[in-house]
């Protein structure tokens, strides 16, 4: 069998501080999906083609393609895992990260309207740069911070390249999953996230577990965000499956035995 080449991949984990402290956006997978069904994880996807065309870049305020595919370490394309973190946010939750032109953030109004052409979107019936053309908006990429890159382990059924981008949620716009992707959406501090996945109520990926412990060590939304814009480097990370199945990381005994 010819070795899988990881599908470059983004995804965004939406924040805000609720009563008992910060918050994480997190939606559930369709248990009929042929892909982690059932998994609660952070909206993201696959970068699509027209995530890296001049058409979508120019409804980018604040980062330019130089400045992302630096913090990537890519030569150039950077920009398209953020505005493929925006898109697939948008698709699967009808949250978009997005202002007018004049820089008024968006309505609950239009939020609403909006969403309405989400599947469209997703279907590839309208291209996304043409809704926010229509619209008059811009993406704001600036405001999603990058902090970690996750490589699906060598014979999984599927390989993601991905990048991980956090955000504040968009004020006055309300999470409202897509009932096809993903069935339920649902704000969670990351403590008992964990905690509910420790007793088996809340099934999670191994990116997941690690996000969600990481940011469990934040109390705010904007202290989340400083610590992760605080990073001094963001090192890529590689599991491999072991003889008996299990996901090791880098470091854990048998790691470095495995092939890379």
């Amino acid at each position: 069998m010819a070795e899988l080449t990881p599908l470059p991949a983004a995804t965004v984990t939406l924040v805000r501080d609720g009563a008992q402290g910060l918050e994480v956006l997190m939606m559930k997978r369709n248990m009929r999906s042929a892909f982690v069904p059932g998994r609660y994880l952070f909206p993201g996807g696959s970068v699509d083609p027209g995530d890296g065309l001049a058409d979508i870049y120019a409804h980018c305020t604040g980062l330019t393609d130089e400045t992302a595919s630096s913090r990537l370490g890519l030569e150039s394309g950077g920009l398209a895992y953020w505005v493929a973190a925006i898109r697939e946010s948008f698709e699967e939750s009808g949250l978009l990260l997005a202002h007018s032109e004049n820089g008024v953030p968006i309505s609950h109004e239009q939020a609403a309207e909006l969403a309405q052409h989400r599947k469209a979107v997703a279907t590839g019936q309208l291209a996304f740069d043409t809704l926010l053309r229509d619209a008059g908006l811009n993406l704001e990429v600036a405001s999603l911070v990058y902090f970690a890159h996750w490589i699906t382990p060598r014979g999984s059924p599927r390989r993601y390249d991905t990048r991980f981008f956090v955000a504040h949620a968009p004020v006055g716009q309300e999470p409202v999953h897509d009932n096809q992707e993903m069935t339920e959406s649902v704000w969670i501090s990351p403590p008992e996230a964990v905690e509910r996945h420790r007793t088996g109520k809340f099934k999670l990926m191994t990116p997941t577990i690690h996000t969600l412990r990481q940011f469990a060590e934040y109390a705010t939304a904007d202290a989340l965000l400083a610590g992760m814009r605080a990073l001094p480097d963001v090192p890529t990370i590689a599991p491999r499956i072991g003889k008996d199945g299990r996901r090791l990381m880098p470091g854990e005994a048998g790691y470095d035995e495995l092939a890379g």
